[in-house]
C-alpha cells in the first residue's frame, strides 16, 4: 500500500492511498501520524487501518503533483517533534565514491582513510545475528520537521554553502508509541541533498555538510519492501539531463541489516519519546559530485526507484544571506 498526504482542491489537508492514476482519500484523518496513532491503538498494521477509514473521496494523482499539493508522505504537526538523521558508508560501493570524493593527502599508500575505516568495520560487523547488535554505523542529525521539504518544491542552498548536491536513496519514518516502542510506518524515496564541498574540505566538517534541507516521497510504502532495489538519479538543467547515474538500495545491496541501523539509532532513550516522528535516511553509494557534477541555481534532481511509486523531484534554489556574522544581542 503506497500513502500520500495532500492538501485537496477545497484547501485541506488529507490523507489517501494511491490506486493507479487517483488517490483514494481516507475519512476522519487529516495527517498520515493521525492513522499511525489509530494503528498503533487498535493494534493494527498501517494497511489495514487505512482500508478501514476508506470512502473519502478521490482526487488525480498528476493533478495534485501539477498543482504542488502533495506534502511529504509523513510529517508531525509540531516540526520540533520530527527528528531527521541518517547514516552513512552503509551501501556497497558507497565507500568508493566517498574516497573518490575526498581529496587524497599525502601519506603511506596502505594506509586507509576513516571512510574505509569506517566501510571496512561495516563489511565486517554490520550484518550481526538475529537479536544481536552489530558495529555501530556512521550517524549524522540533520534538522527537525520544518527542514523537510515537499516533492516538486524547491531545495534550498544557502549563501553560506559550498554546493549543493543530491543524495538518492531510501529513507523509513517511525513513529513513536505511547509505551515508548519505535514503530516503522514504512519506507520511502529521498534526497537526502548535503554540501559535499564542505565535507570534502575536511571530514570533521561531514555534521555541517549535513545540515540542510531533505526531502522523501511523495509515497509511503507501507510493510515490507525488496531487499534489491534499482534506481536512478537524474540532474535536469534547463530541461535537459546533465547527468544520471543508477543506484542501488535496499538490504541485500547494504553492508549493514536494516535491524542493526535502526537499533544504533533507537537505543539512546531520548530517541525513544512517545508521540515523536523519526525520518531517518539510509545512505548511498552514488553521488553526482563523484564524477566531476557541479550543480546551479534552477537545477532539478528527480530520483526514482519502481518499489517507490512516483518520481521524487526538487529544484535547487540559491537563496540571500539571512543571517550576518556579530547578530547574536548579549541581555
Amino acid at each position: 500500500m503506497h500513502i500520500v498526504q495532500i492538501t485537496d482542491q477545497k484547501g485541506k489537508r488529507r490523507v489517501g492511498v494511491v490506486e493507479g492514476n487517483d488517490i483514494a482519500l481516507l475519512k476522519k484523518v487529516s495527517r498520515t501520524i493521525d492513522l499511525a496513532a489509530l494503528a498503533i491503538k487498535g493494534g493494527n498494521k498501517l494497511g489495514v487501518a487505512a482500508k478501514s477509514l476508506s470512502g473519502g473521496g478521490t482526487e488525480s494523482y498528476a493533478k495534485a503533483l501539477k498543482d504542488r499539493r502533495v506534502h511529504v508522505p509523513v510529517d508531525h504537526p509540531d516540526p520540533a517533534h520530527c527528528l531527521v538523521t541518517g547514516t552513512g558508508l552503509t551501501h556497497l560501493g558507497s565507500a568508493s565514491a566517498r574516497d573518490k570524493m575526498h581529496q587524497k593527502l599525502a601519506g603511506e599508500a596502505e594506509q586507509l582513510t576513516d571512510s574505509l575505516k569506517m566501510f571496512k568495520m561495516g563489511l565486517e560487523g554490520g550484518k550481526p545475528e538475529k537479536g544481536k547488535a552489530g558495529v555501530q554505523p556512521e550517524w549524522f542529525y540533520k534538522g527537525d520537521g520544518s527542514w523537510l521539504v515537499a516533492p516538486g518544491q524547491p531545495l534550498e542552498r544557502p549563501a553560506f554553502a559550498l554546493d549543493g548536491g543530491e543524495e538518492p536513496e531510501m529513507a523509513a519514518i517511525y513513529l513513536i508509541g505511547p509505551t515508548g516502542k519505535p514503530h516503522r510506518l514504512g519506507f520511502a524515496l529521498g534526497n537526502e541533498y548535503s554540501d559535499h564541498i564542505m565535507e570534502r574540505q575536511n571530514y570533521l566538517y561531514l555534521a555541517h555538510s549535513k545540515l540542510r534541507q531533505c526531502s522523501f516521497g511523495p509515497e509511503l510504502v507501507a510493510g515490507k519492501i525488496p531487499d534489491h532495489i534499482e534506481g536512478m538519479s537524474r540532474i535536469r538543467r534547463n530541461g535537459q539531463i546533465i547527468w544520471e547515474k543508477p543506484f542501488l538500495t535496499g538490504e541485500g545491496n547494504m553492508s549493514h541489516t536494516l535491524a542493526n541501523l535502526e537499533f544504533h539509532h533507537f537505543k539512546y532513550d531520548h530517541f525513544r519519546r512517545p508521540g515523536d516522528l523519526h525520518v531517518h535516511f539510509f545512505g548511498t553509494g552514488t553521488l553526482s559530485i563523484a564524477d566531476g557534477v557541479e550543480t546551479k541555481d534552477g537545477d532539478e534532481f528527480e530520483v526514482e526507484a519502481a518499489p517507490f511509486g512516483m518520481a521524487l523531484r526538487n529544484r535547487l534554489k540559491a537563496v540571500k544571506e539571512r543571517y550576518k556574522p556579530g547578530a547574536v544581542k548579549a541581555l
